[in-house]
């Protein structure tokens, strides 16, 4: 039986309601880009999908993926953490109300995810759009006002509408706590073209565009949220035998709490804190890491290269890693991950794709983080 510990007790039942709109991130489904099909307990019947790729493995989603087919890969249930369990995701913007309907999740009001509040909350990081779950709900029967968990939610689409990620995650659990991803390729782009791929034999590409994502954590509750600039590489003619070599960066990462004020700063000093003399003095200074502006940022995300990273439908998973560096010269793992990744386009033009990091959180013993991002590039 799956246990996730809650922070804050909820004292009665959250009643969820039909909601209409149209379905832009679906279900994972078969090779056809149709659904797939439900056990009793609302989640799919597919499996994580089985090759001879090195790890990762590829999330569950699309069965018979080919290079000009729709793929859409979901996260995989973790009974352990609450990963995996956000289902139906689906943007609702037929009648303009820009908003998000998220299935499975309990304690989200009526599963609709408004527009975050840019007063009080976070609504934009970068391209990408934050909803909120509601705040409180109400009970059908007596009309008693229920207070709700804390979700948040981001939403990011290519500028032609050819890939999309949806990523749910809560902060009112004292573990990681439920939640989801989605990203996926379309059948079709914004014009009503239909998207195929048509992958390079030769030549590099660089790719760039935003990162965003939200922070959950074990050990408190609490949620924050992240954003950067992403970076892939792809070399195209190498490795051999149909390999592709693909290498993942996300810079210039500032981390704000949940009604967007930046602890960045907060953040690296407690992660700057390490070895002390006996006087109290300290032994070492974290290296510090700016961006363009001037601004403290995390470290630096790093890929692990492997020669099975990508495939031939443009589908790719691979290691990441964070490091943070001293002036002494000791450098310490402070984060490590995994990322998936779709290409699109004739001219394999973009990369949707989504990253999950976790580490130790340096501001509160015992405790760790949870990192899930999405990111957008584009081929320069």
């Amino acid at each position: 039986m799956t246990r996730i510990l809650l922070l804050i007790l909820c004292l009665g039942f959250v009643a969820a309601c039909e909601s209409g709109g149209g379905d832009v991130l679906q279900t994972p489904g078969t090779g056809d880009g149709t659904d797939g099909g439900t056990d009793g307990d609302g989640t799919t019947d597919e499996t994580p999908i089985s090759s001879d790729r090195g790890t990762p493995e590829l999330p569950p989603g699309t069965t018979d993926p080919t290079p000009n087919s729709q793929i859409v890969r979901r996260e995989e249930q973790d009974e352990e953490t609450g990963g995996g369990y956000a289902t139906n995701i689906r943007y609702l913007n037929d009648e303009g109300q820009d908003e998000f309907f998220v299935d499975n999740i309990a304690f989200d009001g009526n599963n609709v995810y408004t527009r975050g509040d840019p007063v009080t909350g976070v609504a934009q990081l970068g391209s990408f759009a934050v909803y909120e779950g509601a705040e409180t709900t109400e009970d059908p029967v007596t009309g008693t006002a229920l207070r709700t968990f804390t979700y948040r939610a981001i939403y990011g689409r290519s500028t032609n509408g050819e890939t999309e990620f949806a990523i749910v995650r809560s902060g009112s659990y004292v573990d990681f706590g439920f939640g989801g991803f989605v990203y996926q390729r379309n059948g079709f782009d914004d014009d009503g073209n239909a998207v195929s791929l048509v992958l390079p034999e030769d030549g590099d590409a660089r790719y760039t565009g935003d990162y965003a994502g939200i922070r959950v954590f074990s050990g408190r509750g609490g949620l924050e949220y992240v954003d950067g600039d992403a970076e892939m590489i792809i070399d195209f003619k190498d490795f051999n035998e149909g390999n592709r070599g693909v290498a993942l960066f996300v810079s210039n990462r500032r981390l704000y709490d949940i009604t967007g004020t930046e602890v960045t700063s907060a953040y690296l000093e407690a992660l700057a804190r390490g070895d002390e003399s006996d006087d109290g003095t300290p032994t070492r200074s974290l290296v510090p890491e700016t961006d363009a502006e001037g601004n403290p940022v995390l470290p630096r995300i790093r890929p692990v290269i492997s020669p099975d990273d990508a495939d031939a439908n443009g589908e790719v998973a691979g290691e990441v890693f964070e490091i943070a560096e001293f002036d002494n010269g000791e450098v310490i793992e402070s984060g490590e991950g995994t990322y998936y990744a779709i290409i699109s386009g004739e001219g394999a033009g973009e990369v949707v794709g989504v990253l999950v990091m976790t580490g130790n959180d340096p501001r509160f013993a015992g405790g760790s983080y949870q990192e899930t991002g999405g990111f957008i590039v584009y081929r320069q």
